[in-house]
């Protein structure tokens, strides 16, 4: 059944993990961009040592060069020593291949000590620019992730990676020397015999350098569809391995890897073009340095046989193209690595120029102590233009009090949570902490001040104790320990063969669900906030471990300012405020018995909760089934719809 469904209904292909910007979709202007944000690397802001090595390379680099050149000057002296009979045949020739060989071992030398002074400048560019889209990328806005493929993105820095420490590399030491190579060699050629020899010489490279151009932008089409069926592939992989258990519980195996398959087939189509062009590429270019060698020679062999050259310039003028046409091989393989390396980097690049919806105003200051007020003023909400999620949510928590907030799915309940943490910025109205706007403090600071436990805990896949310890880091282990004795999940973590060095899995696959959500409660409770928030923070716990927490949380919250997001009304009981919220708007408020006393929504709830019949409650909430039928056709309805997950906001 499956497999009919998905081929009838084939899945969308994986887009792009970041669309290009305008900059970046011609090829020339993507082309530039991206060597505009390499060009401050090349030559590192403040850093002395780094600048140093950079002109010491560029001096190696010329050096070498200067005597690459000589190389066929001494061996076209050899030659012609050889060639006169004199009583010093013995002696001259000697030392002009020792100068040769010298020459040749200088010009290696030099280059080598080039590679090694510039390899601390590309390794440290590499590593920065690695770090800054790293940064960049912590630095966006929820939304982004939201919508991002974390295999495309983590694929997109790799290769951006290589391509940085490639361009710096080759740009620098293989290109610019080559270019200096033949304007040198094109320069004794036009010294030394007719201008015909550099005219040719010069030409031919010049005819090169366009074809290799050309031929390469038009192959480049292939390298970006490999690029986006390989960042497809990636992405496709990690999605189906992340989401392994449900790919079993439906027995998917062969539909997934049907889809990791197409994409794969796609990279191997464009492979194989790629390779096709390369060849037609390598042939046409090995064509025009023949015609070109053979048209020098010739002119060099009829300049021997009418005496004005002697057979060592003929070996000199073989000498120079030969020495050229190692380097301009290469630079045709260079070149079309640069412009793969260019194409590597535009998604990186991309990721830099996402901006940050959520910034910090230059004139931000670090959020002021106090108690922990936490106050929504009239604030509304859209995370699309087209569709408001909040409206008019105006409450204050005083400093140290309980608040707690509940609602069926999709009232907004966890998008109170988001704004609080300023993920997001408030449409209308505003959020304040201790009377401050929290758009006119650091986000550093109003995230240190406020503690989470989310529903949905995903851990680090490490250890315990490091999972528990990134509340804060330079915790003791005594506060580790600590925190998961007031967690409830000390005496679980000492059972196991490895203790608090036991490893979570991926994503904290290890651990139940239970267990996840007591690692989540020891991290905030360390991380010692004046704001603690749990959105649904026991709903995986069985009743005793709940009721357990929940005692140790009313202990540990008591003098903290607490926003509960709950399902449960039986953990917000004793909360000094509740809020009841429907379709982004709060309903209701009070307190337990003030709310039972009103007898209206919070009511029906709690009487539909105390029955056993949760989602009944939840569905009488929303308003989804038609007031009309009758109740047992509700119950029976909403039985079947509604998911069993937990509801939240």
């Amino acid at each position: 059944m499956a497999a009919a469904f998905f081929a009838k209904h084939p899945m969308p292909l994986a887009q792009s993990t970041a669309p290009r910007s305008d900059a970046t979709r011609g090829s020339l202007k993507g082309d530039l961009t991206a060597l505009r944000a390499l060009a401050p690397y090349l030559w590192p802001k403040g850093r002395l040592d780094l600048k140093a090595r950079v002109a010491a390379a560029v001096v190696m680099l010329i050096a070498a060069k200067v005597i690459n050149v000589q190389v066929p000057l001494f061996l076209k002296d050899a030659v012609d020593a050889l060639s006169v009979d004199t009583k010093t045949l013995l002696a001259v020739p000697v030392g002009m291949i020792l100068a040769y060989g010298i020459a040749r071992v200088g010009s290696g030398a030099f280059g080598e000590l080039r590679d090694a002074l510039f390899a601390k400048v590309a390794q440290h560019s590499v590593r920065s620019l690695a770090l800054k889209t790293f940064r960049h990328l912590h630095g966006l806005a929820l939304r982004f992730h939201l919508e991002r493929q974390t295999g495309g993105v983590s694929r997109a820095i790799e290769r951006g990676s290589k391509g940085i420490e490639f361009l710096l590399s080759f740009m620098l030491f293989n290109v610019l020397p080559t270019l200096l190579e033949i304007f040198l060699v094109c320069g004794i050629l036009l010294v030394r015999y007719e201008v015909w020899f550099a005219a040719v010489t010069f030409g031919t490279i010049v005819v090169y350098i366009v074809f290799t151009f050309a031929v390469t932008e038009w192959r480049i089409k292939y390298r970006r569809v490999m690029n986006e069926t390989d960042n497809e592939a990636h992405t496709r992989a990690i999605d189906s391995l992340l989401n392994y258990e449900t790919v079993k519980y439906f027995g998917n195996e062969a539909h997934e890897a049907k889809r990791f398959d197409k994409s794969l087939a796609r990279y191997e189509k464009a492979a194989v073009k790629s390779e096709t062009s390369l060849a037609m590429l390598n042939i046409g270019q090995a064509g025009i340095i023949a015609v070109g060698v053979t048209g020098v020679m010739l002119m060099a062999a009829r300049g021997v046989v009418g005496g004005s050259m002697t057979v060592g310039d003929f070996v000199l003028v073989n000498a120079f193209l030969l020495q050229l046409y190692q380097p301009l091989n290469f630079l045709g393989m260079v070149y079309r690595q640069i412009k793969q390396s260019l194409v590597d980097m535009e998604n990186m690049v991309s990721l830099l120029d996402q901006p940050a919806e959520v910034v910090d105003r230059p004139d931000t200051r670090p959020l002021p102590q106090g108690g922990g007020e936490v106050v929504f003023e009239h604030v509304d909400f859209r995370y699309d233009p087209k569709r408001q999620i909040l409206h008019d949510v105006d409450f204050r928590v005083p400093p140290g009090k309980t608040v707690a907030v509940v609602g069926p799915s999709g009232a907004g309940k966890s998008t109170i949570s988001r704004l609080l943490f300023r993920f997001y910025d408030v449409t209308e109205g505003a959020v304040r902490i201790d009377g401050a706007d929290i758009r006119d403090v650091t986000q550093e600071s109003l995230r240190s001040a406020i503690g989470i436990v989310p529903q949905d805990t995903v851990l680090f896949n490490d250890t315990i104790a490091y999972n528990i310890a990134y509340g804060r880091p330079d915790a003791s282990f005594e506060e580790v320990k600590q925190a998961a004795r007031l967690a409830r999940i000390h005496d679980f973590i000492e059972s196991l063969p490895d203790g608090y060095e036991a490893r979570v899995g991926e994503r904290g696959l290890k651990l139940s669900g239970g267990e996840k959500q007591r690692v989540a409660i020891a991290r905030m409770l360390l991380k010692k906030p004046r704001i603690m928030l749990f959105d649904e923070a026991t709903s995986a716990l069985d009743t005793q471990t709940e009721r357990l927490i929940q005692a140790n949380l009313r202990e540990v919250s008591r003098n903290h300012t607490t926003l509960i997001i709950a399902h449960r009304l039986s953990t917000v009981v004793d909360a000094d405020e509740i809020l009841v919220m429907e379709a982004g708007r709060i309903i209701e408020h009070g307190r337990h018995g003030a709310l039972m006393a009103k007898d209206g929504v919070y009511a029906r709830m709690w009487q539909r909760q105390q029955a056993g019949d949760d989602e009944a409650a939840t569905d009488e909430l929303a308003g989804a089934l038609d007031a009309g039928m009758h109740e047992a056709e509700d119950e029976d309805l909403a039985k079947e719809v509604l998911p069993r997950s937990r509801m939240t906001g």
